[in-house]
């Protein structure tokens, strides 16, 4: 027999940091999801959202089931043109569709989006193992607003500098 002490066992690398899908299999696998009625959770991508959902979020989606979006709502749906899965805010609601635009993304709107090519409501953002709520909640129809009249260019444009400086002060205060 072998005097060797055991070996550890340590779990595959994909089981840290899971499977990285995107594109259509991340579309098919969040239909197959919803098909079921259950809420599909992935980590976000892109910036579009920011500052409300930044990249590297862990997003919930839940299906629409008969309800359908409300204004301000952040909504995962398929881009008219690029065909990827996009998550913006709704902006408003009409007979033809949605009104959908990102938030960082003040001179593009997606454009009237159709019901049907819309997955789910985002429920819940995680950053960092925390639950993040500002931007789901009842403040979602004012940032909606915002967004819709061109404001969110405003407040990014005074917020942003603000708060690199307060974030600056308190990661110097967390050394101490």
């Amino acid at each position: 027999m072998s005097k060797r002490p055991p070996r550890e066992y340590h779990p595959p690398a994909l089981q840290k940091r899971g499977i990285s899908l995107s594109g259509k299999a991340l579309i098919e696998l969040m239909q197959a999801v919803h098909a079921k009625g259950l809420p599909f959770r992935f980590s976000a991508s892109g910036y579009s959202m920011a500052p409300f959902i930044r990249d590297g979020d862990v997003i919930t989606v839940s299906p629409l089931g008969f309800c359908a979006p409300g204004l301000g709502d952040v909504v995962a749906f398929i881009h008219p043109e690029t065909q990827l899965l996009c998550l913006h805010r709704v902006l408003s609601v009409n007979g033809k569709g949605f009104l959908i635009q990102g938030d960082n993304m003040p001179e593009k709107p997606d454009g009237m989006i159709p019901r049907d090519a819309i997955f789910g409501r985002v429920t819940r953002v995680e950053r960092a193992g925390r639950r993040v709520r500002l931007g789901l909640g009842p403040e979602r129809l004012l940032l909606a607003y915002l967004s819709r009249c061109g404001g969110m260019v405003v407040i990014r444009r005074w917020a942003g500098p603000l708060y690199a400086c307060f974030s600056r002060r308190h990661a110097s205060c967390k050394k101490r």
